[in-house]
């Protein structure tokens, strides 16, 4: 059995329990047709799966664990390679946390804190928690160590393509690149060059040079690739001041007809943010860029105050800083009501002609009320709230939400005001996904998941929150609607149905479409792929890992023999699954996927080797040095 001693913390156990077991491809039998524009590509999922997992009693959140990437590779096979055979590949990314750790009897919990920990702890339990990290992280640097840690970030959150390399992204660090289609890990990548490729390149990249640069080479962990320009988009959050930095990498080649600059930007400071803030994701359009400055602090000096280190504001202001890309010190702040965003789905901007020239940037943004998804993730039960405004309160929710900021001409006096800010639908919505040729212009479907076993994504304590509903949202026509009839300003919504009466309707034009999963089964974050003669915008397929939980025990725990499934779901009508892959092992809920095409694999830059778990017998562990570094590793591990 997977779990031999039975753990009731909602993500250690059930499918979001950690699985032991990797493998490297291997082939999968599935059912039904697999499209054939779908040949020699490979979907690719990113999210954590702690590797030290030994004290059950741990805090614990999903978002913790060492990164590891679970792939469908749709390789060609037959004579004329007009045959596809899928196989199923997983992997744990060889950061250093984890090499460190790996095999590591003196480790009963993670290295590097929880999540948990940093939201529900008390000063004197965090300051020892850090404590233990700074302590392991100088243990690592002597001699025996499996691995010096010398980044700490686990690379457990996305994946993204760019300029001939797959990246493994966390807030915590650089991002780390990997192999198709093996998932084998080549090393850091610092914006010029990575780990392990033949370079000569000896310049300094995300994070420059001087004692801050480790804070500033943190990016962000969705980092956006310009589908036309080719540039690689992010920003680095950190605890001191100007709290925000900006970095452009364009490709290495320049793409024909863009006047893209030659040289990239690294660590641009962004003006106007006033203190740490937890910063998983931004908005990016052709010429444009958002800054979600939220409530929602990242500073480990709330300890001082008694505040947890993660910790929300529902009486503060949230703002969105916009400005033109490569120009952060025009940026313009807009103000509006708190809330918490985790994930964009789309920006884009729209101009009007002269004489009344204005532009507008517009976003498409998984806007929470509350914070409560970071206290439920963890399986804990949220602080009592602050006394707020009236005007601030609001049921607890998260929605697909419309905002439209229109901005004021240089030298003008006006304050930028937001325009529309209204939730397109009532349903739950969050995971945002949609054509990727589309992104960064006025796409019209964003595809996304829902809940109807957990509302809004805010789980009771002790229920992990499960998704058992895909769902596709005709953006354009709920704005045009919202646009033409405007509802409230901030607790608005255009369809004000409900998942069920959703369910209900016969429209095939409805702009909401629901795809249900069968009883029992749950889904995980979608990913779509468009067909290669797309006669429309949704003419493609949704990917996403399902899991059948009849499969658990009497005690909720996976068995060896339990196994997921990939879903290939036609995205028009949201009714069929055109294949389904039976893979051969389970793939824990997680989190951020991608699909990398067949000339993204062929494309990747070369490397000279990988990364790879040391032997015991390469270690040096006969000198004092090592014994000390063992014994101090044991005592608090």
């Amino acid at each position: 059995m997977e779990e031999h001693i039975r753990n009731p913390h909602p993500y250690l156990s059930g499918n979001f329990a950690p699985i032991k077991r990797t493998r490297f491809l291997t082939a999968c039998a599935h059912t039904g047709t697999i499209p054939t524009e779908l040949a020699g590509g490979q979907y690719v999922r990113n999210g954590g799966n702690p590797v030290t997992n030994e004290d059950m009693g741990r805090d614990a959140h999903w978002f913790d664990g060492d990164g590891m990437l679970t792939g469908v590779l749709f390789r060609r096979t037959g004579e004329k390679g007009n045959q596809i055979q899928p196989e199923f590949v997983n992997q744990y990314i060889l950061t250093d946390v984890f090499l460190n750790a790996k095999e590591n009897r003196n480790l009963r919990r993670p290295l590097l804190p929880s999540i948990a920990t940093l939201v529900s702890a008390s000063f004197f339990t965090v300051i020892l928690v850090v404590m233990r990290t700074i302590a392991l992280v100088v243990l690592s640097r002597l001699p025996g160590s499996r691995r010096a840690v010398k980044k700490i970030s686990v690379a457990n959150t996305a994946v993204v393509y760019h300029d001939g390399r797959s990246l493994a992204t966390c807030e915590s660090g650089p991002p780390m690149r990997f192999q198709l289609p093996g998932l084998e890990t080549v090393g850091w990548y610092n914006g010029r060059k990575a780990e392990n490729e033949h370079s000569d390149d000896t310049r300094a990249g995300f994070g420059g040079e001087g004692p801050i640069g480790f804070m500033k080479e943190w990016t962000t962990g969705h980092p956006r690739v310009d589908p036309v320009t080719k540039e690689f988009i992010s920003m680095h959050a950190v605890f001191i001041t100007p709290y925000v930095y900006y970095s452009i990498v364009p490709p290495s080649e320049k793409v024909l007809g863009q006047g893209v600059p030659a040289r990239p930007r690294f660590d641009v400071p962004v003006p106007g943010v006033k203190s740490p803030k937890m910063m998983h994701d931004f908005g990016v359009s052709a010429h444009h860029t958002i800054i979600l400055d939220l409530p929602l602090s990242l500073n480990p000096m709330n300890s001082i105050t008694g505040t947890p280190v993660v910790s929300y504001d529902p009486t503060a202001r949230s703002r969105f800083g916009v400005f033109p890309r490569y120009n952060p010190e025009k940026i313009q702040w807009f103000e509006t009501n708190p809330c918490v965003i985790f994930h964009t789905a789309n920006s884009w901007e729209t101009t009007t002609p002269a004489p009344a020239t204005e532009t507008c940037v517009h976003l498409l943004a998984c806007r929470l009320t509350s914070a409560s998804m970071v206290y439920s993730a963890g399986a804990l039960a949220p602080p009592t709230p602050k006394p707020v405004p009236p005007e601030y309160v609001e049921e607890e929710q998260c929605r697909l939400y419309y905002y439209n900021f229109p901005l004021v001409a240089d030298g003008s006096e006006t304050a930028p005001t937001v325009r529309s800010q209204w939730a397109l639908s009532a349903i739950p919505f969050e995971f945002p996904t949609l054509s990727s040729s589309h992104a960064m212009k006025a796409a019209r479907f964003i595809y996304g998941c829902s809940t109807g076993s957990s509302s809004y994504y805010s789980a009771a304590l002790g229920k992990a929150s499960k998704i058992d509903y895909l769902a596709k949202i005709d953006a354009t026509t709920l704005i045009a609607r919202g646009t033409a009839h405007p509802p409230q300003a901030i607790k608005g919504c255009v369809d004000t149905r409900k998942l069920d009466e959703v369910m209900q309707s016969p429209d095939p034009d409805d702009p909401i479409k629901l795809f249900p999963m069968p009883e029992g089964w749950y889904a995980q974050e979608p990913r779509f792929v468009a067909r290669e003669q797309a006669e429309s915008e949704d003419d493609g397929w949704l990917l996403t890992y399902v899991f059948d939980e009849s499969q658990l025990n009497a005690d909720g725990a996976c068995g060896d023999e339990t196994a997921s499934e990939l879903w290939i779901i036609d995205a028009r009508n949201m009714k069929d699954v055109v294949t389904r892959v039976k893979l051969p092992q389970r793939v824990p809920y997680g989190l951020h996927g991608a699909w990398f095409s067949e000339g993204d694999i062929a494309g990747q830059k070369a490397f000279e080797n990988v990364r790879r778990v040391a032997h015991k017998d390469e270690l040096d562990v006969s000198s004092p040095l090592s014994k000390i570094r063992d014994s101090l590793e044991r005592l608090i591990g």
